[in-house]
């Protein structure tokens, strides 16, 4: 099966989910651990897409030279 592509704003939702689950105190202490690891997955996941993005763009800038 194919791997899904990565969605920013998707990641964003999950993380904040995430967030407001362990804010709330309605996160169970059993998931807890891998809930924070899924966080942090999703986490350098983004900081992979925004440092993509930001070399694309300064790449296009450059061709304009």
């Amino acid at each position: 099966m194919a791997k899904k592509e990565f969605s920013f704003s998707e990641a964003v939702d999950e993380i904040e989910k995430i967030l407001r689950n362990i804010e709330s105190g309605n996160l169970n202490i059993d998931i807890l651990s891998t809930e924070v690891k899924r966080a942090s997955e999703l986490i350098r996941e983004c900081q992979k897409k925004l440092k993509t993005t930001e070399d694309e763009i300064n790449a296009i800038f450059k061709e304009m030279d």
